[in-house]
């Protein structure tokens, strides 16, 4: 199959007139309460975030124990798109923005390892389906309806409702589409303002597709990166290697879904997965429920990766994964949204989901993952899983700065317990007051910095008028 191309001039422009979600705004005032200020969410600015009441750095050599904790007017300076220090009393470079973080809580942003935004034109669909049901009736029927322009309106409005609830790194699996597809998907993304991976699988026959996309629409864009997304089984090994082979002329992570299903079983996908070469670091596989307890051990030997996602297992009765014994083997693990059967972006929900099936399971509330483990599966765990750890998942002074500022002070949450249990187990994403990504200001006050929700929302109902008509 061959789509129309485009010109690499005429994206790149297109690209650069585009502004971050109809951004527009004034530098604020030196000193703020969050939420005082409006500004282009583009801009990067020295900032302070001062007298944080808690502090997870995700760091343990910053901080206290698996976590990095620091308690009590704990500041954290971000400089140059990046974490430039953290402790208490920091000096507050001239001109710096100072947001006043007293009774908040910091911790780095959430790192999403899987999920499909175009999903979210089929939120709520065949809800009565299991995973092979649902792929048939809602995922293959609706796809093929969808056009380039409708495409950015639902990815859009995905990545942003992400955003909002502290994601601010996402992997996103995306299925074979046109060339000039792929343009808006990832201007969408762009447009958002988040740190994203694009999977991106193709046919055999037209993987070439992928090196384009790649060149003409991500590596110009500092916060994209890539992924080379493959379909697992011995009857399309063939294909399966000719996409493993881009994975690695490219020098991408492959990215599979594996034993989602008991039927999957028929697959063979970890055999294919290993006749191509594909079993080992440069892996992440999506699931993975009904690994046997030999490849639960193959899986921790050869380092391969691992996505959880909790909620759509359930809402697809997918089955639940043998994370504890992951855990004993060693396997790198992170958590994922899952697109349109998560049916909403909530890493709490996530993370709350993630402890209490195994606790349900096991009848054991210390199994894995404990609380602590559950926050850097979240974090620092998903971005070990993406080969990210040197620029995300925790806050030493360094990496990007990808932060969370978390306001305690609701009905939701309040009163003060304990913090770190509260953040898994009260917290929603009301809760996420500031979003900084790259430095740059996402979320403020609890809103989205210049981002128009009411436009982004109708333009997404237009895109699913659109579907249901086609």
């Amino acid at each position: 199959m061959n789509f129309p191309k485009m010109s690499r001039r005429s994206v790149l422009a297109g690209l650069g007139s585009v502004p971050l979600a109809a951004a527009a705004g004034l530098p604020a005032a030196a000193r703020e309460r969050p939420g005082g200020h409006s500004e282009n969410p583009g801009e990067r600015r020295t900032t302070v975030l001062r007298g944080a009441d808690l502090v997870l750095t995700m760091d343990p050599a910053i901080g206290k124990g698996v976590l990095g904790t620091m308690e009590g007017g704990t500041d954290v300076l971000l400089r140059d798109g990046k974490i430039a220090a953290v402790g208490k009393g920091l000096d507050v470079p001239h001109g710096a923005r100072v947001v006043d973080a007293t009774g908040r809580l910091v911790l780095p942003g959430f790192v999403d390892i899987h999920n499909h935004l175009w999903q979210s034109s089929i939120r709520g669909g065949c809800s009565d389906r299991n995973v092979t049901g649902w792929l048939d009736a809602c995922n293959r029927a609706v796809l093929p309806k969808i056009d380039a322009q409708d495409m950015y309106g639902f990815v859009h409005l995905a990545a942003l409702d992400a955003l909002q609830t502290g994601v601010t790194t996402v992997v996103d699996w995306v299925h074979p589409i046109p060339y000039d597809t792929s343009e808006r998907y990832v201007r969408a993304l762009h447009d958002s303002g988040l740190r994203f991976v694009y999977a991106m699988t193709q046919s055999g026959a037209d993987r070439h597709l992928i090196p384009e996309v790649k060149k003409d629409f991500l590596d110009p864009l500092p916060l994209a990166s890539a992924q080379v997304a493959v379909h697992a089984a011995m009857s399309g090994i063939k294909d399966l290697r000719l996409l493993h082979e881009v994975s690695r002329d490219l020098g991408l992570m492959t990215n599979s879904h594996v034993l989602e299903a008991a039927t999957d079983r028929k697959d063979e996908q970890i055999r294919a997965l290993r006749e191509v070469g594909a079993f080992g670091p440069e892996l992440l596989m999506n699931h993975a429920i009904h690994l046997t307890d030999d490849e639960i051990a193959l899986t921790g030997d050869h380092d391969v990766r691992v996505a959880h996602c909790p909620l759509s297992n359930m809402r697809l009765a997918s089955g639940i994964v043998p994370l504890p014994a992951m855990h004993r083997h060693g396997v790198k693990a992170g958590l994922g949204h899952d697109g349109g059967t998560n049916d909403t972006s909530d890493m709490f929900n996530v993370m709350k989901a993630a402890v209490g099936l195994q606790r349900a399971l096991h009848q054991d509330a210390e199994i894995h993952p404990t609380i602590p483990a559950v926050l850097r599966l979240a974090t620092m765990g998903g971005a070990e899983c993406i080969g990210m750890a040197d620029q995300v998942g925790s806050l030493t002074p360094g990496k990007r700065a990808d932060v969370l500022v978390l306001d305690p002070g609701t009905l939701n949450f309040a009163p003060r317990f304990d913090w770190i249990s509260q953040i898994v187990l009260n917290g929603q994403p009301p809760n996420v007051s500031e979003v900084f990504i790259d430095g740059c200001l996402r979320k403020s006050g609890g809103k989205l910095v210049n981002v128009d929700t009411e436009r982004v929302v109708r333009a997404a109902e237009r895109a699913a008028a659109h579907v249901r008509t086609a």
